[in-house]
């Protein structure tokens, strides 16, 4: 084990990790949202839909005393009531089950992705997959990291892809056990690859296609730097990776000799229909604009033809999709946690507030500074409004108005956009979606944290870098 990772005694180790239990560090998210409900004045937005109408915040009357604190009503459910009122201690309650309805659609899908690989997982195909994949590379690190990352990159930066790669962390986890790696090593093979096409998101179109028509610039336009970009940060991601794997890597578990040799035809066939179904959902997400449910459908069907190719018993079957269902419970908890932050916001009016506070400190500088500003604020966003696409909704309609009078071109300010919100989901535990893969690794979020700090602070400076050429070349 190296020197550089952080060690602890066994008891102060237990104590450090119940701690930053993912849960736990919700908790304590949400008992900072209800503070804010009370510290910071209440206010609105207009909209047009589901846009926010610049220039139009108005602060509202906010009555407090000490009772309101253990209100029994769900204060301000209306975004524009003429009277908010500050959260509750039973407000922040009934926000989590009212998270995980908001969020039902996308747990039902994150249930199906476990429930799936739980039948892939009994079938015997993941292992034997695995062994015969180590058999061809040799088990060799430095071509399996650059080139999965590589694939899975491309995959989130052109086509958007996040929720998707759910169903790979475990695999990736018994893979980095075949190398006598730590499961962190798989987690961060998916997800700081994934999150990496995120902060470039050449093509993104759950980014690109709100952000850029409200900044006023053509669809998918600019693509050249950002391209450079993900090149740039994806090195630097997988020597990163690659850094971790030289840093903790012990003797592989021992296995037969023989079995990564073969793979039966049963496996064979199963692996040809993974293949197929990873096609099916490029063209479904693409094309046929597939929702979460779309997916969860996906998933649930690919189980059961799994199941059939891999002659499981019909009971063998139900119970290894319940016990993989059971694996994603904590993730299930978790995105539900993590969207009643911003419920608890928003029916306190107090999240409009956090949009115009933010915004209006940036105005006023020089260009290259007010570019640096919108990332800063795109950053302290997503603490608060993780999803890419509602974020763009609230502040793109704000932030381009401010670019513009700076100085600062459309094209840049969505770059900052990419930047900020791409940077911050990497480590903000309000991100459902990073929690989930957490749970899927069974990584705690400190150990992620203390993994990915460094890499964070690199990419961030390299953000600045990159949105400072964009300014002085009038990107």
């Amino acid at each position: 084990m190296d020197t550089a990772l952080p060690t602890t005694t066994p008891a102060a180790a237990h104590g450090h990790k119940r701690l930053l239990h993912p849960v736990v560090v919700m908790l304590w998210v949400l008992g900072m949202a209800l503070a804010l409900t009370w510290w910071l004045d209440a206010g609105h937005f207009q909209r047009e839909g589901k846009l926010v109408v610049p220039g139009t915040y108005q602060v509202v009357a906010k009555p407090e005393s000490l009772g309101q604190l253990l209100a029994v009503h769900l204060p301000g459910k209306e975004d524009n009531a003429a009277v908010a009122q500050p959260a509750s201690l039973l407000t922040v309650v009934h926000a989590v089950p009212q998270g995980l309805a908001k969020q039902a659609e996308l747990i039902v899908m994150v249930m199906f992705v476990g429930g799936m690989f739980g039948v892939m997982r009994r079938t015997g195909v993941v292992d034997a997959g695995l062994d015969r994949l180590l058999a061809v590379t040799g088990g060799n690190v430095r071509v399996l990291v650059p080139v999965l990352m590589l694939v899975l990159g491309l995959g989130s930066t052109f086509m958007g892809f996040i929720s998707e790669y759910l169903v790979l962390i475990p695999v990736m986890v018994l893979l980095a056990e075949r190398l006598g790696l730590p499961p962190l090593f798989g987690l961060a093979v998916v997800a700081v690859a994934a999150k990496i096409g995120y902060v470039a998101s050449v093509t993104n179109p759950f980014a690109l296609a709100v952000a850029q028509p409200m900044a006023g610039v053509p669809l998918f336009s600019g693509m050249g730097l950002r391209i450079a970009l993900f090149v740039i940060f994806m090195a630097v991601g997988i020597l990163y990776v690659l850094r971790l794997a030289r840093q903790v890597r012990g003797a592989p578990p021992e296995r037969a000799q023989d079995a990564a040799a073969r793979l039966s035809w049963r496996h064979s066939a199963i692996l040809l229909v993974l293949l197929g179904a990873c096609v099916a959902l490029v063209v479904g997400v693409k094309n046929a604009h597939w929702g979460n449910l779309d997916l969860a459908a996906f998933y649930l069907l690919l189980g059961a033809l799994i199941a059939a190719l891999g002659a499981l018993a019909p009971r063998d079957a139900c119970d290894a999709f319940v016990d993989g269902m059971k694996s994603m419970m904590l993730a299930a908890l978790l995105i539900g946690l993590a969207s009643s932050v911003e419920i608890i916001l928003h029916g306190s009016q107090v999240m409009d507030t956090l949009v115009h506070l933010a915004t209006s400190a940036v105005s006023q500088h020089a260009p290259v500074w007010v570019a640096q500003g919108l990332m800063g604020v795109q950053m302290f966003l997503d603490v608060f409004i993780p999803s890419v696409s509602g974020k763009a909704q609230v502040t793109m309609p704000i932030i381009a108005p401010i670019a513009q009078l700076s100085g600062v071109s459309g094209q840049t300010a969505v770059l900052a956009f990419l930047l900020g919100g791409g940077l911050t989901n990497m480590i903000t535990p309000t991100s459902g979606m990073l929690l989930a893969y957490l749970a899927a690794a069974r990584v705690g979020y400190g150990q992620w944290l203390r993994f990915v700090l460094p890499l964070f602070l690199i990419l961030l400076v390299m953000s600045g870098l990159a949105l400072a050429f964009a300014v002085t070349t009038g990107y």
